[in-house]
């Protein structure tokens, strides 16, 4: 009878570790399904460009600083991002620091990227500044691509350099100018009422002894 009854309880602990295991595998099943589920329930990838010049005036030789910002307002990552702006021509702007085309393997949902660019304007007069592209991928191994475009900052006029030196500079060279000139007319009569001061003053004094 010993030999049944623990015969028995074996196969009674044999059960309820067989029976741990189903509802451990259950348990993992309804993880994954519940998971797999949420990720086809996420948003694509969307990506949104802002483009604009962050300086005041615009001068011939001086530089430009250009920002880009890129969001991704999706709920997924995309992938194989990259940045083209083709609005600045080497014949009339000069790179001087950062890349007009920037890539990116991965760039994570709900997040946002920054680039800055220097440029200097090469030459003068109403200049058109047109919109930037951003190309992405809403999967890592995926053909089909997305292109957003950025806004527009628009025409602005880039002004010769001797025109804006001429209205902003501090003129420290022309205030020196400008007190040698004005010297003698202020200094001569000066002069002139200093000397007949000492004169009336030596007088006085020769009078009073």
């Amino acid at each position: 009878m010993k030999k049944y009854h623990l015969k028995g309880e074996k196969i009674d602990r044999v059960t309820r570790i067989d029976r741990l295991k189903m509802k451990l595998l259950l348990i993992l099943s309804i993880i994954v399904v519940l998971g797999s589920t949420y990720a086809d329930e996420l948003s694509p990838p969307r990506l949104l460009l802002h483009k604009r010049l962050l300086n005041k005036y615009l001068v011939e030789g001086r530089d430009v600083v250009v920002d880009y910002n890129i969001y991704n307002i999706g709920e997924s990552a995309a992938y194989r991002v990259q940045l083209r702006d083709a609005s600045f021509p080497s014949s009339d702007f000069e790179t001087v620091v950062g890349f007009l085309n920037m890539k990116l393997d991965r760039m994570g949902p709900n997040s946002n990227v920054s680039h800055t660019v220097i440029l200097r304007p090469k030459k003068t007069g109403l200049f058109n500044f047109t919109a930037a592209e951003v190309a992405y991928h809403l999967s890592e191994d995926g053909q089909d691509v997305q292109v957003c475009y950025s806004t527009e900052p628009g025409e602005a006029v880039i002004i010769p350099a001797k025109d804006f030196d001429r209205k902003f500079s501090p003129h420290t060279t022309d205030w020196a100018a400008f007190a040698v000139m004005t010297l003698p007319s202020l200094g001569i009569p000066f002069l002139l009422w200093y000397r007949s001061k000492s004169k009336y003053e030596s007088i006085v004094k020769q009078k009073k002894h």
